[in-house]
């Protein structure tokens, strides 16, 4: 019995969007959803973790389920003259990532250097996540040159990476590892 996991209709560099109209593998669109899926994956590695702080992991599995919307909105083509919102993000999404991040804040030292990525394994996984988050961003603007994007989906990527930097930062701080800052 053939798998289901293979269908071969993107053998020759296509696939399906969700109105099903097919794309080249490599347009715009694509690389704006899938740079956010990266960036899901990436989250995964922090949550799973060991020394993930619960409050940490909680927090990231509500944003991986934030991302597969964003990413189900990115993976639908936006009809001519249209401006679709990202309706996940309607309510209280954005200001409750920036209570997290107050409150992250909050329990960790103030610092007036340039942080560098690294500490603790955990805190570098978070600082390549923020990384991957920067290129996600990179990418969502990129289809917004060309396609209507809910500025909303813009605002919460940058937020996001906005937390991960001060999740990086209060996992070191928790685990009493030093942060590396930038020596000119």
């Amino acid at each position: 019995m053939k798998s289901l996991l293979y269908t071969g209709t993107g053998d020759a560099g296509t696939t399906s969007l969700v109105d099903g109209s097919r794309v080249k593998k490599n347009s715009v669109r694509i690389e704006a959803y899938g740079t956010v899926d990266e960036l899901s994956s990436a989250l995964g590695v922090v949550a799973a973790d060991k020394d993930c702080p619960a409050d940490i992991k909680t927090q990231l599995l509500e944003v991986q389920n934030e991302l597969f919307n964003i990413g189900c909105y990115l993976a639908t083509e936006v009809p001519a003259g249209s401006e679709p919102k990202c309706k996940s993000l309607e309510g209280d999404t954005i200001p409750r990532l920036e209570g997290w991040i107050d409150r992250l804040d909050e329990q960790t030292p103030k610092i007036r250097a340039f942080v560098l990525p690294g500490g603790a394994q955990l805190a570098a996984f978070a600082h390549v996540a923020r990384t991957v988050c920067r290129r996600a961003e990179r990418r969502v603007m990129d289809l917004a040159d060309t396609s209507y994007v809910d500025p909303m989906v813009i605002k919460y990527i940058n937020r996001l990476s906005d937390y991960l930097f001060i999740a990086a930062r209060y996992i070191n701080h928790s685990q009493g590892v030093p942060e590396i800052t930038w020596k000119q």
